[in-house]
């Protein structure tokens, strides 16, 4: 893994795709070498979780010519600004913002960029396992792995119960099937069609991000196939340190399901059976006493949310107004919760 070391800190710039060699010659100089990998990693508030994934992503056989970090604020990159195989990028606070400045320092000599949450572990295999499949498909825009395990569901998992997960259960045949969104924690996309039409993750979903990856998946799978590699395996962590507090969550369940109807990027039917599971679900936890989540904070999000929508007022951005956002958070949802 590459990176030009302590200049590759540097501070946030105007969102947009960095240019990039076009025209004939430069495809098909493309199509001729191998596929360069980047790994992009946004975090926000975990120092010691990301260093610790970091750590373990430079020790893998499997590598990619770059590996990129966005964090608002460097101390939230503790121990890896001056490392000489990751490139550290300071840009605005926000998953979609984040990913946005990795993608723009990515543009210019990637061909494949991975996104992974700072606690996603993949197998030692991943990167390889999603390469190839971007190379025999050319048709594939988007594609995710499989989860073998989700901390956040039973109050997180540490590295070492991610690593025998990931022993046990060992190697897998590539099994590519389409998929209608990519999910945030490990997600691989062509950056080709991301230049071309100038895509970007909206930063109209703030903080977390909500649906986010729906949002992406969606756009992106106009220029080409959204895929499952179910070979390519990985573990998320979950580790609760850092998430948001349940309202602006709650809130967000419902608001941006609403919004990307009206931006088009998710059908009605999804949205709606999607806000319906976030309720049953939060309203359910509260009932049964769920310790793990904040229910009540959720169900008082959604309820706001809805309100909201009845009178015509309802935005992802609301959530900015409910006090401002503690200096060091931004989550990673449960892949469970947020299945369609």
């Amino acid at each position: 893994m590459t990176s030009p070391s302590a200049e590759a800190t540097r501070q946030d710039s105007p969102i947009g795709p960095a240019p990039v060699p076009c025209g004939a010659e430069a495809m098909a100089g493309r199509a001729r070498r191998p596929l360069r990998l980047a790994v992009g990693i946004a975090s926000a508030g975990r120092p010691s979780i990301l260093k610790e994934t970091v750590d373990y992503l430079t020790a893998l056989p499997d590598q990619a010519e770059r590996l990129i970090v966005c964090v608002p604020v460097i101390d939230d990159a503790a121990g890896l600004a001056d490392r000489l195989d990751v490139e550290v990028i300071v840009g605005s606070r926000g998953l979609t913002s984040q990913r946005n400045r990795i993608i723009q320092a990515a543009a210019a000599d990637t061909d494949i960029l991975i996104f992974l949450d700072d606690d996603f572990i993949p197998a030692a295999t991943f990167l390889s396992r999603m390469a190839a499949v971007f190379a025999a498909n050319p048709d594939v825009a988007i594609a995710t792995g499989e989860v073998l395990a989700d901390g956040i569901l039973d109050g997180g998992l540490s590295m070492s119960k991610a690593l025998k997960v990931l022993e046990t259960a060992g190697e897998r045949a590539g099994h590519v099937t389409e998929v209608y969104n990519a999910y945030g924690c490990n997600m691989a996309v062509r950056l080709s069609p991301v230049v071309e039409h100038a895509l970007t993750f909206d930063e109209k979903l703030p903080l977390y991000g909500w649906l986010e990856d729906v949002d992406f998946s969606r756009s992106i799978a106009r220029h080409g196939r959204s895929v499952r590699v179910e070979g390519a395996r990985g573990v998320h962590l979950g580790v609760r340190s850092g998430r948001q507090p349940g309202r602006r969550l709650g809130y967000s369940q419902v608001a941006n399901p609403v919004y990307l109807i009206r931006k088009g990027t998710m059908s009605k039917g999804r949205a709606v059976a999607q806000i319906g599971r976030n309720i049953l679900a939060n309203t359910r936890g509260l009932l049964f006493n769920d310790r793990l989540i904040d229910r009540w904070g959720r169900l008082n999000g959604n309820l706001l949310a809805l309100s909201d929508l009845l009178v015509g007022r309802v935005s992802p951005s609301r959530i900015l107004e409910f006090g401002n956002p503690a200096p060091r958070e931004m989550p990673s949802p449960s892949i469970a919760t947020k299945r369609r």
